[in-house]
């Protein structure tokens, strides 16, 4: 197998969640006591969070970029960003990287197309929500359109993320909250739901949800173990 690298901690509480589902999609399709072949590089996230809120991206870029160039050099092959917000720095990475960036909007777009799905909601931080980085993706690669809530619930959404799921608290509140957004999202034509933060998959239930849901860490680690494997004749 290939070795593959993960860029991660933002949140451990996800990336704990990638370290065991590409390890159990290892031992699942090889069998026996067969592990994935991984490198972690997992960082402090206040301190990325903190260069997110005060807008310095290209503060957070730098950081990530020296970490993603350690993964490169213990001897990573491709690397995962655990995280969608930060994919907005995905250009700096893959102008710095000689390694593929398996790219989180991507896994997520594929897998609606496969799916035939025109028309998706998208849960996230504000920064996924508001800005072009991963809608313009979706829209111009996958020809995918993407609805987001209305202000109002978008902050709420946003802040539930960095004060509750981000910190390990997955609570009966902010689950009704985000489901009455998925069944509004519903109402605006959506045919599936992104959990385009990799927290919000470890909040909701899909047999509760109003919509299908899509959960973007899910996809991303099914890229991940795809790399994995082909060196192995999977």
């Amino acid at each position: 197998m290939r070795q593959l690298g993960i860029l991660g901690g933002m949140s451990w509480e996800s990336t704990a969640s990638y370290y065991r589902l590409l390890n159990q999609g290892v031992r699942e399709r090889l069998g026996g006591l067969h592990s994935a072949p991984l490198l972690l590089h997992s960082v402090d996230f206040a301190e990325i969070a903190e260069m997110q809120r005060c807008g310095d991206w290209s503060a957070a870029a730098a950081r990530l970029v020296d970490a993603a160039l350690g993964l490169q050099q213990a001897g990573a092959t491709a690397l995962l960003l655990a995280t969608n917000t930060m994919h907005k720095i995905a250009p700096a990475l893959e102008a710095a990287l000689d390694i593929p960036l398996l790219h989180i909007g991507d896994g997520v777009g594929q897998a609606l197309q496969r799916q035939g799905v025109r028309r998706a909601a998208l849960l996230g931080t504000r920064f996924t929500m508001q800005e072009d980085f991963y809608r313009q993706r979706l829209a111009e690669r996958f020809a995918i359109d993407v609805i987001i809530p209305a202000p109002e619930q978008m902050a709420e959404v946003d802040r539930v993320i960095f004060a509750e799921l981000c910190q390990g608290q997955f609570l009966q509140p902010a689950r009704e909250f985000y489901l009455d957004c998925l069944r509004r999202l519903r109402e605006q034509g959506a045919e599936v739901a992104i959990l385009g933060c990799t927290e919000i998959g470890l909040l909701l239930d899909a047999a509760d949800a109003p919509l299908p849901l899509l959960d973007s860490s899910e996809v991303h680690v099914t890229m991940g173990l795809e790399w994995l494997l082909s060196a192995s004749g999977e």
